[in-house]
């Protein structure tokens, strides 16, 4: 079946949320039969972003049940058929095909450097290639926010961040922006499929568009605190603040919750609004901030009378860093069904890998991460930690976490940089891993 140009389809399989390419290459792998030979595939980052100390990774709760579903319907079938994508010997391999290898990673929410192997992949070769641009496409999507909402939490420290995001990227990756930052460190999300499908908690009051429908801002916030009750936020920003606090707190009276300020100098407007909600008896009013936030505005504005910030563009699209820039190799490959692994490596200018099958450990002195390494096997010295965890075997999951744990799991990993690596300030990665040393 081919559908007509631009038809929303949402019903399509994970099989098909990948390139051509990786169906032009298992077509050779089933002509030629290969497509059975055991395989190693990794996926890692050569570098992270610029001035970055650190990567959080993102998205491993959405990818393994993504694989699990990884498959290929009749029609779908049928339609790469019909555009000459496959041939008929790999339409077959595809009707019954089902993800059976196993997958080691990296826990969601643990840190990553430059080297860390954090999936390993361990299949057949026609299974390996077809899971690359799922992969890459759930890892770095999510380890880019992961890694941007790490940075901010880590600047808010104890002030509670708000994801929201979600009207400036694409609307499924909004959810997966809401999941990842939840992870990350912060606190809740306004995006309500986040709060259903994952069980991010949600808030939100009102935007500008709300005080402009009423006849007065007086009026509107009289509204919104009928239908909130006094513990609701109040957006104070639309004509003046200064009036708006002394609204808001003639309307809701000196138990108001919060106000809200989109704009201005946020440090001096919530001076000012803090100075004005004292001297109006509101002692315990809260203000939040937003308008443009990032991990610099954040620690820019340390010292202001700030108790929480909503994060939008900066978050939902990495904070200038929208993809982790993983790639996802093969690293081992055997020439027969039954043979053994022979290490493969790309030696391409800038684009170097190092082959065969890693296993990951760390040290720490103190609960401080002093280093990570990797050996091509499965020995792990005495005093060393393993990074990587049993995650899919045999074609099903079996490391699923719930979110709660998941994040708990980010903040200790996070824990674990010394304060230099935690700063926003631009610097080199705090490691840097190869194979039994560290730099």
């Amino acid at each position: 079946m081919t559908l007509p140009p631009d038809t929303p389809d949402l019903t399509v399989s994970p099989g098909l949320l990948t390139d051509r390419y990786e169906l032009t290459m298992l077509t050779s792998f089933v002509t030629d039969g290969s497509a059975e030979h055991p395989a190693v595939f990794e996926a890692f980052a050569r570098r992270l972003p610029e001035g970055r100390r650190y990567g959080v990774l993102g998205g491993l709760g959405r990818l393994l049940p993504m694989i699990e579903r990884f498959t290929f319907d009749a029609d779908e079938i049928a339609w790469l058929l019909a555009e000459g994508v496959i041939n008929e010997a790999t339409a077959e391999y595809l009707r019954d095909f089902r993800f059976r290898g196993d997958i080691d990673a990296y826990p969601e929410g643990d840190l990553y450097f430059p080297g860390s192997p954090v999936l390993s992949v361990r299949c057949t070769l026609g299974e390996g290639v077809l899971l690359e641009t799922l992969v890459l496409s759930v890892l770095n999507h999510d380890s880019a926010i992961a890694s941007a909402a790490a940075r901010m939490a880590v600047a808010a420290g104890d002030r509670p961040l708000v994801e929201m995001g979600s009207r400036r990227t694409h609307e499924e990756a909004a959810v997966a922006v809401a999941r990842v930052a939840y992870v990350a460190g912060f606190a809740s999300t306004s995006n309500l499929a986040a709060g259903r499908r994952h069980g991010v908690p949600t808030v939100g009051t009102a935007a500008h568009a709300f005080t402009l429908a009423h006849t007065s801002e007086v009026e509107a916030f009289r509204s919104q605190v009928e239908a909130q009750g006094v513990g609701t936020t109040l957006l104070v920003d639309t004509y003046d603040t200064e009036q708006g606090i002394r609204n808001a707190v003639a309307v809701a009276g000196t138990g108001l919750g919060a106000i809200r300020i989109d704009s201005g100098d946020l440090a001096d407007e919530a001076t000012a609004a803090r100075r004005l909600l004292d001297e109006l008896g509101a002692t315990g009013t809260r203000i939040t901030a937003t308008s443009d936030i990032d991990e610099y505005v954040i620690t820019a504005l340390a010292d202001a009378p700030i108790d929480g910030y909503g994060v939008g563009t900066r978050v939902a699209t990495g904070s200038g860093h929208p993809t982790a820039s993983m790639v996802y190799k093969l690293v081992a490959v055997a020439d027969a069904p039954d043979g053994p692994l022979r290490p493969v490596a790309k030696k391409s200018h800038d684009k170097v890998s190092v082959g065969g099958r890693k296993t990951a450990y760390r040290t720490h002195d103190d609960g401080v991460l002093t280093g990570e390494w990797f050996t091509t096997g499965d020995a792990v010295p005495a005093e060393a930690t393993p990074v990587q965890v049993a995650a899919f075997r045999g074609g099903r999951t079996v490391h699923s976490p719930d979110l709660e744990a998941v994040r708990a799991h980010c903040a200790a990993a996070l824990a674990t940089l010394p304060p230099q690596a935690r700063s926003v300030a631009a610097g080199p990665s705090h490691l840097t891993v190869t194979e039994g040393a560290t730099s």
